[in-house]
């Protein structure tokens, strides 16, 4: 389902995939606008968390304190970690191919029957997923 207000996984902040999106997430969830099964704080929420070194809640108060996105991405840096651009490639390549050929296909198959998406053979990726997802009806 569309949300509006809610990016692509794929679109990148300061080269990081994802960052952007759990940002999103974080001020929808603000708002009252994340559908509840839409999770936040969770998977590859925490996954981006610990490859910048810093905590979710930290980054939620950021967020909340009305900072942008290339702000919280700088803060992160400077209180976690900031990786070089072969840690960004290797990130970036890992969580886009999340779902294909690994230990959470199955689950990302079972989304895909519980979105009526059971045949699409394109879906093989969460990414795939989210734009499949979020260009339905």
């Amino acid at each position: 389902m569309k949300i509006p207000g809610l990016r692509h996984s794929a679109e990148q902040v300061g080269g990081l995939v994802f960052f952007g999106r759990m940002l999103d997430k974080i001020r929808l969830h603000a708002q009252g606008r994340l559908p509840p099964d839409y999770k936040h704080g969770a998977g590859t929420d925490l996954r981006v968390c610990r490859f910048l070194h810093v905590e979710y809640p930290a980054i939620v108060g950021q967020v909340l304190a009305g900072a942008t996105d290339d702000e919280v991405l700088e803060w992160c840096f400077a209180h976690g970690q900031r990786p070089n651009e072969e840690e960004i490639f290797t990130f970036n390549g890992f969580l886009t191919k999340r779902g294909w050929r690994d230990n959470l296909t199955e689950e990302l198959e079972q989304m895909k029957r519980d979105r009526g998406f059971a045949d699409r053979a394109d879906i093989q990726t969460f990414f795939d997923f989210h734009k499949a997802d979020e260009a339905a009806d």
